[in-house]
């Protein structure tokens, strides 16, 4: 899928809960047409103890968003 960002551009977010926040593009997922945006769509995972790890924890994760729900800020 064609996306109008690239890794490294700083963009806006135009819809949604982090409206109006601005954030630079770290990961982009071709076939679902999604980004992962630096600090915005936080989500938080819980994480069970295993033999590896022995301690379980809760950690905050950056969840992907459309690629047409952000602008490029110009510099």
């Amino acid at each position: 899928m064609k996306m109008h960002v690239k890794i490294g551009d700083n963009v806006k977010i135009i819809s949604g809960f982090y409206k109006e926040k601005e954030g630079e593009v770290t990961k982009l997922l071709k076939n679902s047409g999604k980004i992962i945006v630096k600090g915005i769509n936080l989500k938080t995972k819980h994480i069970k103890p295993s033999k590896k790890n022995e301690d379980g924890k809760i950690k905050q994760i950056e969840a992907p968003i459309h690629h047409s729900n952000v602008q490029i800020v110009k510099n």
